[in-house]
């Protein structure tokens, strides 16, 4: 309030509402927006992890003329708050001096509902990672149960999704104009409550476009009473209307902009795995802004819509919100503070947004989208020369020049109009697709200009490196490994396994022999000793005990031994999260008769999995000799190279038990 009064500020006309402290900082999403929102002439004020237990804290600077903001933070706050064995974490990289448990579990429908009893008059507009990613009724890990959607659960009145921009900058105009929440129904990335009838749509059922096989006939309360359903086929008559043409020629007459997917309701994928993993099948293959359609989904007596993704922005959009007037530093609270979220990327710069990998077991193209988003290369060296004259403790060093992924600045589809109408959901599995430009001369370009600047002393690149695309330019990789590794370069295998690898859509580990034999060439040309740095997942669906044998026999091979190591985490929304909760593949089309998922869940053969990646640890040799056991690999049990753990003493082996490692 004191900072509003030094303004002459009266009132705000947006609060928003945060988990994570506030750094001014374009890499901290609550900036951009708020940032973003100053410049369209809004005043903003920012609340910043209050204390939940009471709507006092959400008082403190008074009621907002249009809204309130609300977000988790960088991160879904239950993945922030435990791991993932469901441990909790005493630590958060997003708090001042690191100090876990400063916000709630679920924070976002917490705030809410505090923002509710604050000033109950006042819209709530939800947003960020956990309310993107929990737009749709969806598998959550902690509880172990199908969670509706946060909109319905934080009684907010507007959910943003995807990158934000666009979206709150509109609803901030149009409330500004006098327009109420509840008629912002049409604007692209955002999702809203009906409970009436949508006029002038078609709606089609999506057990119809993608079936899983049979099912009772759906009748929808939103069919158009002009035309025919889209639901049924000529041959499914199945107590529906008959209709005269095949549903491919519907669907393809229908103008996909006034085209809704019915989702199978929370009540249906809550108590149906099968169809809970269709859900998300259909939400994936609708999520390119080019020819997505809306969704719906019904709760209980109301209906979560989903108008399609928003359109990326333009380069020139990307570089304005990235140059806004931010200060790059926490706020002056908490300045002395140390905080590792900020200490981490301080003095790094963000060059892209979003990822066309479609690896399962991640969420950013969920949120950001499979189109990168780029900026201009002018616009990066601008910033490194901000950081370079005006950020405090600069000694010549940029930590990172990069985003999600390293090298896919400036990579798209070539011909714009294939790019508008594809459904794939990756663009490099199973092989990079032919019409992806895989050209990394204008990011070596980029390297090499911001090397040479005056006052700095070294660029690293310290974002994950797709090394798949990386080998089609021994260029890049000659540049990157001369001049932009600090020693060890960390990629990401996840693991070497065909069977695995098919699930997370990840390469064939053929890319990872080639990429390091590059890695090792320029790195001996150039006079240096550099090693690469391998992460592996354990434990992810479709992942057998064998196949982790064989990857930690791989580790062994080739002298790795892993100090940290990560379980897979169910993250809301991921396709391999909805493969860990149903059991089936919903990479592909699916039906009740469908091939089960091996799916590791049981505490033990978790812990299992995880301890075969250190296989070196003499902690777990006695569970992996126990399960090398089970699975008749005596062989590998012993004191030779190629074995994989030592036998056990004598005295320990009249003291040992016996347990079964299975997957449930």
């Amino acid at each position: 309030m004191a900072e509003m009064e030094a303004l002459g500020w009266d009132s705000c006309d947006v609060i928003l509402v945060t988990g994570d402290a506030y750094v001014d900082h374009p890499s901290f999403g609550m900036a951009l927006i708020g940032r973003l929102l100053e410049s369209q002439g809004f005043r903003v004020g920012i609340i910043d992890q209050p204390n939940w237990q009471s709507s006092q804290p959400f008082k403190i600077l008074g009621k907002p003329n249009l809204f309130f903001g609300v977000t988790a933070g960088n991160m879904d706050s239950m993945i922030n708050r435990y791991t993932a064995d469901r441990k909790l974490r005493h630590d958060d990289a997003y708090t001042p001096d690191d100090i876990g448990g400063k916000r709630p579990d679920r924070a976002v429908a917490v705030y809410t509902q505090r923002c509710k009893e604050a000033w109950s008059d006042v819209p709530v507009v939800i947003g960020g990672i956990e309310a993107s990613l929990r737009r749709i009724a969806h598998y959550d890990y902690w509880s172990d149960k199908v969670r509706r959607s946060v909109l319905v659960d934080s009684k907010a009145d507007l959910l943003v999704f995807g990158n934000g921009e666009r979206q709150i900058a509109e609803i901030a105009h149009r409330l500004s104009r006098g327009e109420a929440i509840e008629k912002l129904d049409n604007i692209r990335g955002t999702a809203y409550k009906v409970a009436h009838q949508q006029k002038n749509w078609m709606e089609i059922d999506s057990t119809r476009i993608d079936r899983p096989g049979n099912i009772d006939a759906v009748v929808s309360p939103y069919q158009m009473t002009e035309q025919s359903s889209c639901a049924e086929s000529s041959s499914e008559k199945n107590n529906a209307t008959e209709i005269a043409v095949p549903l491919k020629d519907i669907v393809k007459s229908l103008n996909r902009e006034r085209c809704v997917i019915r989702l199978p309701s929370y009540e249906k994928v809550k108590s149906d795995q099968v169809l809970y993993a269709h859900a998300s099948r259909v939400l994936h293959l609708e999520t390119n802004p080019g020819n997505a359609r809306a969704l719906v989904q019904r709760h209980a007596d109301k209906d979560i819509w989903l108008n399609p993704p928003p359109y990326p922005l333009t380069t020139e959009e990307f570089d304005q919100l990235f140059e806004l007037p931010y200060t790059r530093l926490p706020h002056k609270d908490y300045q002395q503070k140390k905080m590792p979220a900020y200490e981490m990327i301080r003095f790094s710069i963000n060059i892209m947004r979003g990822c066309f990998g479609g690896c399962t077991f991640c969420s950013i193209t969920e949120h950001e989208g499979r189109v990168i988003q780029n900026r201009s290369e002018d616009s990066i060296i601008r910033e490194i020369e901000e950081i370079r004259d005006n950020v405090p403790e600069f000694k010549g060093y940029i930590s990172d020049l990069g985003g999600p992924t390293a090298n896919m600045w400036r990579l798209a589809c070539d011909d714009k109009k294939i790019e508008s109408v594809c459904r794939r959901l990756s663009c490099v599995f199973p092989k990079i697709c032919p019409h992806m430009n895989t050209d990394h001369n204008p990011l070596i370009h980029l390297y090499q200009r911001a090397r040479k600047l005056p006052g700095i002393k070294k660029v690293f690149v310290a974002s994950g490196l797709r090394y798949d695309l990386a080998i089609r330019s021994p260029e890049y990789v000659k540049e990157l490994v001369t001049h932009h590794v600090g020693g060890y370069l960390k990629i990401a295998p996840e693991h070497t396994e065909e069977g695995t690898l098919s699930k997370m859509m990840k390469p064939n580990i053929d890319s990872y022999y080639e990429f390091k034999q590059m890695f090792e060439k320029y790195s001996k040309e150039a006079g240096k000793e550099q090693y690469l740095i391998p992460y592996f997942i354990a434990a992810h669906p479709g992942t057998t005990i064998e196949e982790m044998i064989n990857l930690a026999l791989w580790l062994k091979e080739n002298n790795f031994r892993l100090d940290q190591v990560q379980n897979f985490y169910p993250s809301p929304m991921a396709s391999a999260t909805a493969m860990y909760y149903s059991e089936r593949n919903p990479l592909k089309k699916l039906s009740y008769k469908s091939e089960k998922v091996l799916t590791a869940k049981g505490e033990r053969v978790r812990r299992l999995h995880k301890a075969l990646l250190r296989y070196h640890d003499p902690k777990n040799w006695s569970m992996i000799r126990e399960a090398l056991k089970e699975q008749g690999r005596y062989d590998l049990i012993g004191d030779k190279k190629q074995q994989l753990v030592p036998a056990e003493s004598l005295k320990k082996r009249s003291r040992s038990g016996r347990s079964s490692f299975t997957h449930k």
